[in-house]
């Protein structure tokens, strides 16, 4: 009876299993309606940076604040998803030809205490 149980139950869960598509393979994925990063934490856009431009206009003490979206070195340009050079010659995401940051006073997953600071950081939305 046991074993019988075991298999039945083993079923089920392979049963759910079947349903569920892998992740998808960007940087990001979406929580409340705004862009997270691999660790769950809320993802900027900066108004000063130049839509495409390829660059960042948040460098040094800029960028201590607002940790750029960090490239593995392994990763390749996706759809939406770009890499641009930074000044300091490493790679940063951008979604949509905006450069992504994170908000160094965000502490947990779903904060969103750097949106509209200095009225120049949003929130990234899909």
């Amino acid at each position: 009876m046991k074993l019988l149980s075991t298999s039945i139950l083993a079923a089920a869960l392979l049963a759910g299993c079947a349903g569920m598509s892998p992740a998808p393979d960007t940087p990001t994925r979406t929580a409340d309606g705004v862009l997270i990063g691999p660790t769950g934490m809320t993802l900027y856009t900066f108004d000063r940076d130049a839509r495409g431009s390829g660059k960042s206009a948040c460098n040094g003490p800029c960028a201590a604040n607002w940790p750029p979206l960090a490239v593995a070195d392994t990763a390749k340009p996706m759809g939406d998803y770009t890499v641009i050079v930074r000044d300091d010659g490493k790679k940063q995401w951008a979604y949509k030809g905006q450069p992504l940051y994170y908000w160094a006073k965000d502490t947990k997953p779903g904060d969103k205490t750097g949106d509209g600071v200095n009225g120049i950081w949003k929130v990234a939305r899909p």
